[in-house]
């Protein structure tokens, strides 16, 4: 082949390959479901996608597992539990509880009411049969650089304070919502742009209509105030029937009028500034 023919191949190519650059600039991007997907999108993942593979996870007293999902263009992995028993009065390390609920649609609901809210801190999850028998599937964090746990362990400080007090509160005031009676330093991921995730709430929405730590309620952001406020009572049980029993709603709802009364009669005897902030988290 001579230089002229080689030449005009390469030239060809050359152009081929600008052509190729700018009509793939035209047509959607053929990696964004990959990239990033929506709540809604994740949740019909959740529901349909198959079950490639899972293992039993050591950590929790449920036996939960984790599992890897494909659709045929996206695999990601998910927590699945589908512990769901209920006992008159249960012995915990901190005593008896009666009433005692462990439930995997607890899960479902901490993350339909996290969307209420506007919090975007609990992961994506959803209820579908495994092997026949009911359970909540969770969408598995993405970029995960710890637990809570492991940043206490090694002492590790976040680069800006004040964005990680933030997210503090927030959890604070998520967990005397719902009456959570078993946060723990495991339970809260940490991804790599120090964004706090709330996972595992098999334990929470207590019949109580008290709050269980009233003194963790130290600040609360405007933004969460004002859609505590708004939690309408029709669009809850709307929205939670097939996770919450009335009961529970109730308690729930309850639970609510206190925490907006705490916060308001703070702010009044202490200046909002003391106890309000506007949230600039992750």
């Amino acid at each position: 082949m001579n230089s002229r023919c080689r030449y005009r191949r390469a030239s060809l190519a050359a152009a081929l390959a600008v052509l190729a650059v700018f009509i793939g600039a035209l047509l959607p991007a053929q990696s964004d479901k990959r990239l990033g997907l929506g709540a809604a999108e994740q949740e019909n993942f959740l529901l349909t996608a198959k079950i490639l593979d899972s293992r039993t996870l050591t950590e929790g007293v449920t036996s939960s597992v984790r599992a890897t999902l494909g659709d045929g263009e996206l695999t990601h992995d998910a927590h699945i539990q589908n512990v769901d028993e209920s006992e008159p009065s249960f012995e915990l390390a901190t005593g008896y509880e009666l009433n005692f609920r462990d439930s995997y649609k607890f899960n479902v609901a901490a993350y339909q009411l996290d969307r209420m809210l506007g919090l975007g801190m609990i992961p994506v999850a959803v209820e579908r049969k495994i092997d026949g028998k009911p359970a909540a599937l969770s969408w598995w964090v993405d970029d995960v650089a710890m637990t809570e746990k492991t940043r206490y362990a090694k002492k590790l400080e976040p680069p800006d304070l004040d964005t990680w007090n933030q997210q503090i509160y927030r959890v604070r005031v998520f967990d005397q919502l719902i009456y959570n009676v078993d946060r723990n330093l495991g339970n809260i991921v940490i991804t790599n742009g120090w964004k706090m995730w709330m996972i595992d709430h098999t334990r929470a929405f207590r019949l109580h209509k008290k709050l269980n730590k009233p003194q963790h309620l130290m600040k609360c952001d405007r933004q969460l105030l004002e859609a505590l406020r708004k939690l309408d009572e029709e669009e809850c049980r709307r929205t939670l029937r097939d996770t919450l029993k009335k009961g529970e709603i109730s308690a729930l709802l309850s639970r609510r009028d206190l925490i907006v009364s705490y916060f308001e009669t703070q702010a009044a005897e202490q200046g909002e500034d003391a106890v309000l902030f506007d949230y600039t988290g992750p």
